[in-house]
């Protein structure tokens, strides 16, 4: 005898066999359960240490097929792309660009090449994604942007910091009125400076586009663009011992103190620098203290971690004064995952919350508060981005 279903099975059994019929397509035949249709090819150039971070993320994205490395250094590129099983390794961009195709070109060189390599690669229709910062000057970055929308490309910046759960949660607690009225912010971030490389201490490094930019992103982005800053930046070690040039003249800050006017009276201030005693390191392995602190007239609000590895905030307001520990996860973010992001936004059709309009301002922040401490004077920012920054 034919059973009968009655309408709850068969709403569910319909159901399923949409799922299924929408999601067949997708479904892998290896350890993966989805496969999505259209990955972006990614051309690296910079091998160094940061694509030892990079190249594990992408190669682990569904979004990405890395198609090419590229490094002056030709041991560099070949181990990339032995270790990351990538067909394609150059020695310089022009080969790169003129080699395999591909979508988006993933920047990691020394700071002080990101402008000119990022332009050829803009001139050439590709994307860009660029660690920081994108330029060496705001007016560079700008004519990047500009370049970028005549080409009919998209550029983006490093850091990823608004990614976070952490950063979402103190976003909507400041939107939502969780700690009244904003007043003030403070964040830090030092060590005692890398040594695996001169072009931190030349001119276009110093910890500001290094250190700082983390700290300057993830202010803006909670409280919105900064209206004018002041600053005091200073060189405390003159000389440095580093591994690619031995005994170097340090050039760049390497101590900066940048204060802050954001809107409706909020001040905020970073503070930063290449000779910090930390016990947690470069690494920030076991940081467990707060490094970004707002403060309102309801609560406040304490990041605990570095910004770009964070993993709760501490939170006290006027209706619950003992500090309770918020937005504990962290396995959701990483703060190389910039590129992996942009290019599942690319091939999704979605907008990121990483915009370079947020990378440019940051950047003209770094450049005032080195026009402060050389003049003395309060400078003026001309440069906005999309806010509240949130999902």
């Amino acid at each position: 005898m034919k059973k009968e279903i009655n309408r709850k099975e068969f709403v569910e059994k319909s159901i399923g066999f949409m799922v299924m019929g929408i999601l067949a397509p997708f479904i892998s035949k290896g350890s993966e359960l989805f496969q999505n249709e259209k990955k972006i090819k990614i051309g690296l150039i910079g091998c160094g240490s940061v694509s030892g971070m990079y190249l594990p993320h992408l190669s682990k994205s569904n979004y990405v097929e890395i198609v090419s490395v590229c490094d002056i250094i030709p041991e560099r590129a070949s181990r990339a792309a032995k270790n990351f099983k990538v067909p394609n390794q150059y020695t310089h961009i022009d080969q790169l660009l003129a080699g395999a195709p591909f979508d988006l070109l993933v920047n990691l060189t020394n700071m002080q090449e990101h402008g000119r390599l990022n332009r050829q690669a803009l001139l050439a229709r590709k994307h860009v994604w660029s660690e920081k910062p994108m330029a060496n000057t705001y007016q560079e970055g700008k004519a990047l942007l500009d370049l970028a929308k005549q080409q009919g490309v998209r550029i983006w910046g490093a850091p990823a910091v608004v990614n976070s759960p952490q950063f979402a949660y103190m976003a909507n607690a400041i939107k939502n009125g969780k700690i009244g009225r904003v007043a003030a912010a403070h964040a830090h971030y030092g060590h005692l400076g890398p040594t695996w490389s001169a072009f931190f201490y030349e001119k276009g490094g110093g910890s500001l586009p290094d250190l700082g930019v983390y700290n300057l992103a993830t202010l803006t982005g909670l409280l919105g663009p900064a209206k004018s800053v002041m600053a005091m930046t200073s060189i405390i070690t003159p000389e440095r011992m580093v591994d690619d040039k031995g005994k170097i003249k340090v050039e760049a800050e390497d101590n900066a103190m940048v204060l802050m006017e954001h809107t409706n009276g909020v001040l905020s201030h970073v503070q930063c620098g290449f000779n910090y005693f930390d016990p947690y390191g470069h690494e920030g392995e076991g940081q467990d203290k707060p490094t970004i602190s707002i403060w309102g007239t309801k609560g406040n609000l304490q990041l605990i971690g570095y910004d770009w590895a964070p993993f709760g905030v501490d939170v006290a307001t006027t209706e619950n004064e003992k500090t309770i520990r918020e937005s504990t996860r962290h396995d959701t973010y990483a703060w190389e995952e910039g590129a992996s992001v942009i290019s599942e936004s690319i091939a999704m059709g979605t907008e990121p919350l990483i915009a370079a309009e947020h990378a440019l301002h940051v950047l003209e922040v770094i450049e005032a508060a080195r026009e402060s401490q050389a003049t003395g004077k309060r400078i003026p920012i001309t440069s906005t981005f999309k806010f509240p920054i949130s999902k």
